[in-house]
């Protein structure tokens, strides 16, 4: 597969696991189907959107692939369908804002070098990709966004940029380079929820 078209299926599968988050967010606060859409799609391409308008990419990529809002509406489609089957909605939240925030990391990423941009531009431009779109849902769903909570999240996205380039430099092939850093985002912030890891907290006299 060549490189391009394998950034493609990343971004899909970015698009559909934030997409399902949206669509969980959304119904856990009881929106109509236009709400669930809206939540979805700002989930789904709020990070690449910011990311692209920060690279000079005009318009912006879902504007002119069409796939990426046809992923959203099938995904919202089917997530409806099957939420009886989500067996746990916060479970299942936490599961798909987890995978997106790995694939989207990397997108970003790549996107970054595509734009000629340093190593650590890139990882500034991943996390932001991978982040952004959980930030608007939350805020449009009046919550605190994660990532400005004590949770490892921006953290988790920094710490698999860093090993995407690490393995870079040390000639691993570029598929085992996306995957690890991928798995690494994942990784991070699986282990930080199960174990209750978090950064700092900064207000002394408080939990």
């Amino acid at each position: 597969m060549e490189l391009q078209n394998f950034i493609l299926v990343l971004d899909i599968l970015g698009t559909v696991a934030f997409a399902v988050s949206g669509v969980l967010v959304a119904m856990e606060k009881r929106l109509d189907l236009f709400g669930v859409l809206i939540i979805a799609s700002v989930t789904a391409i709020g990070g690449g959107t910011l990311r692209d308008l920060l690279i000079g990419t005009v318009p912006v990529s879902w504007m002119l692939q069409p796939e990426y809002l046809l992923t959203i509406i099938i995904t919202v489609v089917v997530a409806i369908l099957l939420q009886g089957r989500l067996a746990s909605l916060r479970r299942s939240l936490f599961l798909f804002d987890t995978l997106g925030i790995g694939l989207y990391t990397i997108v970003g990423i790549e996107r970054g070098l595509a734009a000629g941009l340093s190593p650590g531009i890139c990882i500034i431009l991943g996390t932001m990709t991978a982040s952004f779109g959980g930030v608007l849902r939350d805020t449009l769903c009046n919550e605190i966004p994660v990532i400005f909570r004590k949770e490892i999240y921006a953290t988790a996205c920094i710490a698999g940029g860093a090993l995407y380039f690490l393995l870079e430099a040390l000639g691993v092939p570029g598929f085992w380079t996306y995957l690890g850093g991928i798995l690494a985002v994942v990784l991070i912030r699986l282990v930080a929820v199960k174990f209750r890891i978090a950064l700092p907290n900064i207000y002394r006299g408080r939990e």
